[in-house]
């Protein structure tokens, strides 16, 4: 099961592209962002699909020393990332009525200081 959310699909849920869009939103230019998001599969069983939004430090810049714990709740609300939309057409791709899935966004994670989640 877990091959059905694999990274080609999840890159085409979440295209690499909408980093740029979010700081261009953000900021108003992409330079300006300290790191890439990605999406990626952390768990999946037959009800639940659990989902992470990886900060990658883009180089020269300093991922811990910006404020991502704060992300949640803006990640939450901004349209460009559209979480929501995420959410939707992952429960799709597994064949779970979308109108039904609940979501939420769970606390940042420093993996590391160039990787938080």
């Amino acid at each position: 099961m877990a091959q059905v959310l694999d990274k080609e699909f999840l890159a085409e849920v979440f295209p690499p592209q909408r980093t740029e869009e979010f700081f261009d939103a953000l900021f108003g230019g992409a330079e300006e962002g300290a790191y890439d998001i990605s999406l990626v599969c952390r768990e999946l069983t037959s009800d639940t699909a659990r989902l992470a939004f990886e900060l990658h430090e883009r180089p020269g810049k300093c991922l811990a020393c910006n404020l991502t714990y704060g992300l949640p709740q803006v990640f939450k609300r901004h349209p460009v990332l559209n979480v929501a939309g995420v959410v939707r057409a992952v429960a799709e791709r597994l064949g779970w009525n979308p109108d039904e899935a609940s979501w939420s966004l769970g606390s940042t994670e420093e993996i590391s200081r160039k990787l938080h989640c």
